[in-house]
């Protein structure tokens, strides 16, 4: 049976239990529980940090204690009954705990070992406290210790500040605000700005003297000396050292250290010094030898100096090496340190060079107590302490010193009949009154103990000897009487005996005949000659003569006359003896009683130091003066005693005030002194008004306090002693003095007159009466005097002191004693409130104002427990009526008003406003019910009402900011939350009566509403960023504010009907803002209101686009924040659509829904994404998601605009530079070149819009610059170089036209790295939405390799797995919550397939169209269908080739694009083999030709190549595909493969007739060391065509010569380069279109709207060598030089057998990797790309099967039009070759954008042209071609050469764009070529034939890079060499559609295209306004 607990409510595990019995709950030791209930030795509970999980465990586990337990029942609290500090320290530790570990992992090692060390001794001090067997001072300094750590690691861990009393926390509720904010605010000051310490002292520890010439011992004397006045301002400290240098007594610390103790703040400057003599003990001399005498001197050695204030600088832990000097000459010696303080150099000098004095120095700060604390180990080891000369700034009572200090300042002596003068030594002796010698009272300084005489230094033969040195002589007070110091000179002999004679001796008594001591000062003593045998033990016989010639007698010439002097100084520092005769005249007034008017006059001119020794014997003595003659001296003993008074409020005597206080209790005893005094009191306060001079009477009023203690002390004496004798009289004389002071009061007086500074003064002391008023008036009787004479005030004062001052009088009254009884509150109240009132209306003493109002408000709080109820109400009523509004109003006007700019100042001024905060907080936390009504009752108006509620939400504004208190206030800022929840609560229901319907106020709902709203979002109320226990602390003393808040919001926004519509749009965001905050109960109550917007404006305006737009705006910079989560969105999307399920809108209203929906996944996964690190694709793909969102969806041209630029910076920040210029490209194109003004956006200043395109332009093209993608910088440069031009800036036109050119430069000169390209696949539910399930291709870093690239994305996504295999997969992976990567690389398929089929274009360019504007990639994966034959695996090797096509090209605004669309087609086994051998002819043919052109290094790689193919073809690689393929099995069973059996065996007869001239080529340029393998190869080469059966090569080969762009091997040609003729080609001026491609852009735009379908091709050139080639023009060349081009698929006169069959559509496009499915070179997987050569790695001009680029993948079968393998021959020629002249081998044409085709003249017109460029205007040199002195040289112009058409790299299917016919042997005159001009430009545009590609051609997605602008100028035209003539032909050629434009002289900015070519559509746009 389950019984609840009655008393076993707490407890703590003692044992861990692992809770395995049913219902079982674990506990690990020390974890705290509370139990609900008990059941036969088991009990039922929760463990206090998881309160939510309950379960039992044995009872034997749980250590009971004593708890308290609240709110009994089903939520009750339990709080242990022991120690709060206890309590503290363990739930501090638990929380510490948890964050201690954290800093371990967060790496912050220095902080995680202190807070270890500091939890370890709090722990310590715990066990302490626990086991409670300390005493009570010893608790109490433990309990300190263990706060001030708690605090300290609370401050570490930025947690907050615990508001303490008495080492305790407090309970907030339990005290008043504003006491709470004291608490605060002293704990923050407390910790923030320590109080700079009034005293410090220095800290002396001697090490070592380090010198090389030691061998004596040493004393070392240190003392503070004051640069700036040339005297010491400490006592000596003396240390002895031995001959080593060590000090003398190791084990005693007190004799090496010392405290310099008392120096005052001004001591810390930088001209006072520490300055250190050191002395030597030994023979005279120091160089001396040593000799039998034994006697030793005391002699200088050296001096150092350091100044203070080095001190305060340096670090305190290291030891001071300072510097020894010794002075030239030793009679400069009692200056040595002036000197070296002033740096005369001349007089000192280093007494060694290594010669230094090891000492520790630190300044200590704090009273002597203080460091008595804190430095324990220092006093404890032992340390002497130095005393100041004289008496600290403070001095306290009962301090006991009686120090006498003699400095032996010089002499002057007779040479005593010697020839030299003498060594003197003076002798220093104390001696008493009998003559003895008073023993250990003579010491040379603190450290040593003293001894019973001193010797003096030596200074060698000199007879006016300076010495200084200083003395202290400890003589006890009462031995002064009668004492005296006799000094004895000495003669030191250097002789052998070196003894020492007595010529004379000194004396000084200490006390003179009347009591005074010596006075201080310097003394000329007289010196007494004697012999050396004199006795001076008879003291009496000396001590009668004359000491001093100060004093001597007239008369007595002799002693004046002698020239032999002695000087001394002294100085007395004593607590009991005075020098001071007037001092000593007034104690014994009695004996001089005729000498009492004299004495007490004088007293105002004794040191006050001197009157505080005798305070009680003075006060005795004017008490006694004043009873025994009051009559007489009544005036003048009060004029004293007010100088008395007054002289303790001095700071350096003010803690003599207690001395005093405890005379007047126990002392005073004059009880007929209090008639004196009332009166003269009177006297003075009656004459005030009329008195001239204000000042002896203000001294007066200042010492009220104290006249009064000794009236009242003096009352109560005479009522004990006559048992209350004339109480009356007392009384009417206590009214008429008030009476007085009332009539002087009231005066009325400007500023500045005497009369006003009275009042003041009297005001400040007035409130310290009251307290001794209380002892003998009633309580109501004082608070009646007190009302009344503050009530006598005059109102309007004009003098401002007057009104501080007043102020001051009111706020000590409120903290008096008076003023806490309840009686006289109620009475002083009013005065109070209305002196407060007036001031804060007129914002003057705010300071002062705010703490009056503190003290009044904390007293009501104290009362409020008690039984004064009624009372305390009423107080609050009258404050809240006379000071809530002026409260409001000024918390508003300093909260407005500019902070000002000293840090005193920012202080003081947030002081105020805390204060007064606190002050509002706690009168509002007072205020009940009635008190709200009787309020709001108040109002006399609406408009007044309305004001109170706007300025009252106004300040609650400003209390919830952040900066209204400290960041770690948090227990204050919480209640200041509960309080304005309270009220809020309160005046809503106000606001609902008062402003609603017709009333209805907008301002105020809308204040109203802010306020909530900023009210929900503040920091310190989200729970989610606490601690557990924490959470647990605030939920269970507050609840949770916001949820509070949030329903009276929903409730509010109920209650306005139809005025909710004036808070749409408006209030969208705040409530949206409230909404994200992560609190179910409050989204779940404020989500629904964002439906109820929608439907009143659906019924408003029909529509919610308002709605709509604000969401969208506001969501985005909320999320940014950091704001909202996956669970918000789930939520928002779950409510509102069951919301809107019934609604005649709902459609629209889902749609909304959606929107927002799909928004804020993307913001989400932006947020998470930013989060991160380090740029990566997850980021820059996170954004371009978002940035398409708002660009397609939204239409947010501001938020799209704003995310380019986020996208532009990450770009750049990963050095992207391409992709940055696409992403800028994107505002690019929303701008045009107008005038508009633009305002200041983002970075951009306030500008025009041309001025921001122009910017951006520049900007793209450096950025493509830097990209390497110069084509793309050449469009933007032509495009502002037009600009420039229509604006007639030739300026800049030129350097545009200069840029241009350099980047032309780039294109040809500079290396460009080919990108790889991956295919990434995201699967899972795990990955953020933009990825989930998608695949994309991105194109990876330079150097990239796949291995690399699938590391970085595993790093990216460090939770996912790679998939290992490339095939799509299943659902299971689509829906698993995982991440899964599947990642392969792909090949791209290039887009501008013209420009790479030429021939002669150089691989710079071609690589540019190779791997840029790239839609489609393509994956192929070789597997075996059906029967695998062992023997031979083609006959099933098929190939599954995936096309992949992507939303946009690469490169673009990212690295990856998504892939939109794949194809999946399979390549049969034949038509592989077609493919293989295709690849390798031309990587064959591309090799031979850069070996001939001399663009290769070495021969290496054709080498390898050759040897490649031979040794494959001879080990069977044909051989397998004749036995697959020609095997008339097979040829039976596909009959449909007929034409592609064909074409396979012309391809391997071609790769037999390349191989063939390839040798012939290798063998041309073969190394010597290489010949043997040529030789095989040839060998090889020949067994292969046996292999083959090729004994010659067939008709078709023959028929058709080889077009290797050389020629044949067997004849030596010369190049016939494309180049301008010498003889006039001339340059043709062109313009291209500044248009831009909008391959992977998502706007259309200025630019986008240009966009056309014409290919621009580059041309190239290759340079000449011995084996040049002539290159047949190539179409881009021919548009440049002629009238006509020739069409790059040219249908050729092979026969049809030989062209491409229609079945083989889409599988001849060429791959990368194409060499995985040769026989020999398949890889192992296909995920992973061929391995190459590193030579074939080559990135210029990559070569091999993985570079070889494919012809049109555009093009279907039938379209294209393959030409014929048979167009190689080599058959060589009979004719000699001809040449073209070197002059016109000299200059080479740079790469520009084609020229259009001319179609108007027939095929014949277009073989009849030369080869002819023009030379591009803008390249001014360009690298001459160097012939081969091989070459032969003809003066022919025509050549019988075959000729190799299209580029090298470009394909089969490209080759020998025209067959030349054997039998064209003749040759024609070059004048028989019909030269055609060109047609009028009108008849150019758009007169292009329509080929079978141009269907294709407008399906493409990516427009060509750029259009170009035709300049046609009529050209002369070349005749074409007949050997080069084009055949005829039926068919027009075949061309891409290129559509162009005339450049007319105006420039058009959008250009025009061929409108049979459609343009992309342009999305909807306005132009920007940014």
């Amino acid at each position: 049976m389950w019984i609840p607990t009655e008393h076993e409510k707490y407890g703590v595990v003692l044992v861990s239990f692992r809770g395995t019995v049913q219902h079982g709950l674990p506990l690990e030791i020390g974890d705290t529980v509370q139990i609900l209930e008990k059941c036969e030795g088991w009990f039922r509970g929760f463990i206090l940090k998881n309160p939510n999980i309950k379960g039992i465990f044995p009872s034997s586990y749980i250590h009971l204690k004593n708890a308290h337990v609240k709110n009994k029942g089903q939520f009750e609290t339990v709080i242990p009954v022991e120690d709060s500090v206890i309590t503290e320290m363990t739930s501090t530790l638990r929380d510490w705990g948890a964050m201690w570990k954290q800093l371990y992992v967060k790496n912050e090692g220095d902080l995680f070992h202190r807070l270890w060390h500091v939890m370890n001794e709090i722990l310590d001090l715990r066990r302490q406290v626990l086991v409670g067997h300390l005493t009570h001072d010893r608790m109490r300094d433990v309990k300190q210790h263990i706060t001030a750590r708690l605090d300290w690691g609370n401050e570490q861990l930025c947690l907050d500040l615990v508001p303490r009393r008495e080492f305790s926390m407090v309970d907030p509720d339990e005290i008043s605000v504003t006491e709470l904010y004291r608490l605060m605010e002293h704990r923050h000051r407390k910790k923030e700005t320590s109080a700079p310490a009034s005293t410090h002292h220095l800290f002396v520890h001697v090490k070592s003297l380090m010198s090389t010439n030691l061998g004596e011992e040493l004393e070392v004397f240190f003392h503070i000396y004051d640069g700036r006045e040339n005297r010491p301002l400490s006592e000596r400290f003396f240390v002895k050292l031995n001959k080593s240098g060590l000090p003398k007594s190791p084990e005693k610390t007190e004799r090496q250290c010392t405290l310099f103790v008392d120096l005052g703040s001004s001591d810390l400057r930088k001209d006072v010094y520490i300055v250190v003599h050191i002395i030597r003990i030994g023979r005279m001399g120091a160089g001396e030898k040593k000799n039998l005498c034994s006697v030793q001197y005391r002699r200088p050695f050296g001096c150092a100096v350091v100044s203070i204030a080095d001190l305060l600088t340096a670090d305190s832990k290291d030891d001071h090496l300072l510097k020894v000097y010794a002075c030239n000459t030793e009679s400069e010696w009692y200056q040595i340190h002036e000197n070296i303080i002033k740096k005369a150099n001349s007089r000192y000098n280093l007494s060694g060079s290594n010669t230094g004095l090891s000492v520790a120095l630190q300044l200590l700060h704090g009273d002597i107590e203080q460091l008595r604390r804190e430095y324990m180990v220092l006093f404890t080891r032992g340390v002497s302490i130095t005393r100041k000369l004289g008496f600290s700034d403070v001095i306290m009572p009962g301090e006991m010193r009686n120090d006498l200090y003699i400095t032996l300042e010089k002499g002057e002596f007779e040479k005593g009949g010697k020839s030299v003068a003498r060594n003197v030594e003076i002798t220093v002796y104390v001696l008493d009154i009998d003559g003895q010698i008073l023993k250990s009272h003579v010491a040379a300084g603190s450290g040593e103990p003293g001894g019973d005489e001193y010797h003096s230094l030596v200074l060698y033969h000199n007879n006016s000897p300076r010495w200084a040195e200083q003395i202290k002589l400890p003589i006890p007070v009462d031995m002064f009487r009668g004492s005296h110091v006799r000094f004895e000179f000495r003669h030191c002999s250097t002789k052998d005996k070196g003894e020492k004679k007595l010529f004379g001796y000194s004396f000084v008594p200490l006390m003179q005949e009347d009591g005074r001591t010596l006075p201080d000062g310097t003394h000329e003593l007289i010196i007494h000659k004697c012999e050396e045998n004199t006795s001076l033990a008879d003291c009496s016989r000396y001590l009668k003569q004359p000491f001093s010639k100060t004093n001597l007698p007239s008369n007595n010439q002799t002693l004046k006359g002698t020239k032999e002097s002695f000087w001394i100084t002294s100085f007395l520092c004593s607590t009991k003896l005075t020098q001071n005769g007037d001092m000593l005249d007034l104690l014994k007034w009695r004996a001089h009683p005729e000498r009492i008017n004299d004495s007490l006059s004088k007293l105002k001119e004794i040191d006050g130091s001197e009157i505080v020794k005798f305070l009680q014997d003075t006060l005795d003595t004017l008490f006694g003066i004043l009873d025994e003659s009051s009559q007489r001296y009544g005036l003048k003993v009060f004029d004293s005693l007010v100088h008395i008074i007054n002289l303790l409020q001095d700071s350096k005597f003010q803690h003599f005030k207690p001395v005093m206080d405890t005379y007047i209790e126990s002392h005073f005893a004059g009880a007929l002194s209090y008639r004196d005094l009332i009166k003269v009191l009177k006297w003075y306060v009656d004459r005030i008004v009329d008195a001239e001079h204000q000042d002896h009477i203000q001294q007066v009023l200042k010492a009220s306090e104290y006249i009064f203690k000794y009236i009242i002390q003096s009352r109560r004496l005479f009522s004990l002693a006559t048992g209350g004798q004339n109480e009356e009289e007392f009384r009417v004389c206590i009214h008429e003095l008030f009476m007085s002071i009332r009539f002087f009061l009231s005066q009325e007086n400007k500023s500045t007159s005497p009369v006003a500074q009275t009042q003041a003064v009297f005001l400040r002391t007035f409130p310290a009466v009251y307290g001794e008023l209380l002892k003998i008036f009633t309580v109501r009787e004082v608070a009646g005097f007190v009302r009344e004479t503050l009530g006598t005030l005059p109102t309007a004062v004009h003098a401002d002191c007057l009104e501080a001052v007043k102020l001051q009088c009111i706020a000590k009254t409120v903290e008096s004693q008076l003023y806490i009884n309840p009686e006289s509150r109620c009475i002083l109240l009013p005065v109070v409130l209305r002196i407060l009132q007036a001031h804060m209306q007129e914002q003057r003493d705010l300071v002062m104002c705010a703490r009056i109002l503190t003290s009044m408000l904390s007293l009501i709080k104290k009362e409020e427990n008690g039984t004064a109820e009624p009372v305390v109400s009423e107080e609050v009523e009258l404050i809240v009526e006379s000071l809530l509004g002026v409260l409001l109003r000024t918390i508003l006007e300093i909260s407005n008003r500019p902070q000002p700019a000293g840090p005193a100042m920012r202080l003081q001024f947030q002081d105020v406003t805390g204060e007064f905060v606190a002050c509002l907080l706690a009168l509002l936390r007072q205020m009940s019910d009635r008190h709200y009504q009787q309020l709001l009752q108040a109002f006399s108006s609406k408009d007044n009402l309305r004001d109170f509620l706007l300025q009252i939400f106004t300040v609650f504004r400003i209390l919830i900011r952040p900066e209204m208190f400290p960041k770690d206030w948090t227990v204050m800022r919480l209640v200041t939350n509960n309080v304005i929840i309270t009220t809020v609560l309160y005046l809503s229901d106000a606001l609902r009566k008062n402003f609603l319907n017709d009333k209805f106020d907008y301002k105020v709902w809308d204040s109203y509403f802010y306020l909530s709203v900023i009210f929900i979002n503040q920091p310190c109320l989200q729970l989610e960023s606490f601690s557990p226990s924490k959470r647990k602390k605030i939920l269970e003393k507050y609840g949770d504010m916001r949820v509070m808040m949030g329903c009276e919001i929903f409730s509010m926004w109920q209650n306005l009907g139809e005025h909710k519509l004036n808070f749409i749009p408006a209030m969208i965001g705040p409530f949206l803002e409230v909404t994200l905050v992560p609190q179910p109960d409050l989204r779940n109550v404020m989500i629904p209101i964002f439906h109820d917007m929608m439907d009143w404006e659906q019924r408003r305006s029909g529509n919610f686009k308002q709605v709509e737009a604000k969401l969208i705006d506001k969501l985005d910079s909320l999320m940014s924040e950091g704001k909202g989560d996956e669970t918000y969105r789930e939520l928002f999307n779950s409510i509102l659509l069951k919301k809107i399920e019934r609604e005649t809108w709902r459609e629209s209203g889902i749609s909304l829904i959606a929107t927002v929906t799909r928004l804020m996944e993307r913001l989400l996964d932006y947020r998470d994404c930013m989060k991160l690190g380090e740029v990566d694709g997850k980021k820059i793909g996170c954004t371009v998601s978002l940035l398409n969102f708002y660009k397609t969806e939204l239409n947010k041209e501001e938020m799209y605009i704003r995310y380019i630029h986020k996208l532009y910076d990450l770009h750049l920040k990963a050095q992207n530079y391409t992709e940055a210029s696409y992403t800028l490209l994107l505002y690019d194109e929303l701008l045009e070149w107008s005038d508009r003004p633009l305002r200041e956006f983002l970075n951009y200043p306030m500008q025009s819009e041309w001025q921001r395109k122009e910017y951006l332009h520049l900007t793209i093209v450096q950025n493509f610059d830097r990209g390497k993608c110069w084509e793309n910088g050449i469009i933007l440069c032509r495009e502002l170089a037009d600009q420039y031009e229509s604006y007639y800036d030739y300026r800049n036109l030129s350097k545009m036209r200069m840029m241009e050119a350099s980047l032309y430069d780039k294109i040809m000169d500079q290396q460009r790295l080919e990108p790889e390209f991956f295919r990434v696949g995201f699967y899972g539910k795990k990955f953020p939405f933009f990825l989930r399930n998608k695949e994309f291709v991105c194109r990876g870093h330079d150097y990239e390799r796949l291995e690399a690239f699938q590391q970085r994305m595993l790093n990216e996504f460090p939770h996912a797995i790679a998939m290992q295999h490339v095939n799509q997969p299943d659902q299971t992976i689509y829906q698993a919550d995982a991440q899964y990567l599947q990642i392969y690389a792909v090949t791209p398929i290039p887009e501008s397939q013209d420009v790479l089929q030429r021939d002669g274009v150089p691989d710079n360019i071609k690589s540019f169209y190779k791997f840029n504007h790239i839609w489609r990639f393509r994956y192929d994966r070789p597997f075996h269908k059906g029967t695998k034959d062992k023997e031979n695996e083609f006959k099933s090797l098929w190939v599954e080739r995936t096309t992949l096509t992507l939303v946009q090209s690469l490169p673009g605004i990212s690295r990856w694009f998504e892939v939109e669309k794949r194809e999946l087609v399979e390549v049969s086994p034949l038509e592989n083999a077609i493919e293989v051998i295709e690849n390798k002819n031309l990587q064959l043919r591309t090799l031979i030709t850069q070996c001939q052109s001399r663009q290769m290094q070495n021969i290496n790689p054709l080498t390898m190549c050759l040897n490649g193919v031979i040794d494959a073809a001879v080990n069977g690689g044909l051989a397998r595909y004749q036995e697959a393929f020609f095997a008339k099995d097979y040829i039976m069973n596909h009959p449909e493969d007929g034409e592609k059996i064909g074409r396979l065996r012309e391809l391997m007869f071609e790769q037999a007739h390349i191989l063939e001239y390839g040798l012939a080529v290798h063998e041309k340029f073969v190394p010597q060391d290489m010949r043997p393998l040529h030789k095989k190869l040839v060998d090889q080469f020949h067994l292969m065509k046996s292999s083959l059966g090729i004994q010659e090569f067939p008709a078709y080969v023959r028929a058709s010569p080889v077009h290797f762009t050389n020629g044949s091997p067997r004849t030596c040609r010369n190049s016939v380069p494309n180049i301008i003729s010498p003889d006039g080609g001339r340059g043709v001026a062109r313009r291209s279109l500044p248009s831009y491609p909008a391959v992977n852009r998502y706007s259309s735009s200025s630019l986008s709207s240009q966009a056309s379908n014409e290919v621009s091709n580059i041309t190239g050139q290759s340079e000449s060598s011995d084996e040049v080639f002539n290159m047949q023009p190539s179409p881009s060349t021919s548009s440049l030089s002629s009238n006509h081009s020739a069409s790059p698929n040219v249908t050729s006169s092979a026969p049809s057998s030989a062209r491409g069959s229609p079945q083989m559509a889409e599988k001849h496009k060429h791959s990368r990797e194409n060499a995985c499915l040769s026989p020999r070179e398949r890889p192992v997987s296909a995920i992973f790309p061929n391995p190459l050569d590193p030579a074939q790695r080559a990135p210029c001009h990559q070569i091999g099967d993985t570079t070889l680029p494919r012809s049109d993948p555009n093009l279907s079968a039938p379209d294209k039009v393959r030409p014929t393998p048979s167009s190689w021959s080599l058959d060589s020629v009979k004719e000699g070759a001809p040449s073209f002249s070197d002059s016109f081998g000299k200059l080479q044409c740079p790469p520009v954008p084609p020229r259009p085709p001319y179609s108007g003249s027939s095929a014949k017109n277009m073989r009849s042209q030369s080869p002819v460029t023009s030379r591009s205007p803008q390249k001014t040199t360009v690298p001459p071609f160097t012939p081969s002195p091989t070459e032969c040289q003809s003066t022919s112009l025509v050549s019988n050469s075959p000729v190799l058409s299209g580029s090298y790299s470009s394909g089969i299917s490209s080759l020998s764009r025209c067959s030349v016919s054997e039998a064209s042997g003749t040759e024609l005159p070059a004048g028989d070529h019909p030269s055609h001009p060109l047609p009028p430009p009108t008849t150019l545009p758009n007169s292009v034939s329509s080929s079978s590609d141009e269907p294709i051609r407008r399906e493409n997605k990516t427009p060509p890079p750029y259009s170009v602008y035709e300049r046609n100028n009529p050209r002369r035209p070349v005749p074409l060499p007949h050997s080069l003539s084009i055949p005829p032909q039926t068919d027009p050629p075949a061309l891409p559609p290129k559509p162009h434009q005339l450049r007319t002289g105006s420039m058009k900015l959008d250009g025009t295209s061929d409108p049979r070519v459609p343009r992309p559509r342009p999305l909807p746009r306005k132009v920007s306004q940014l």
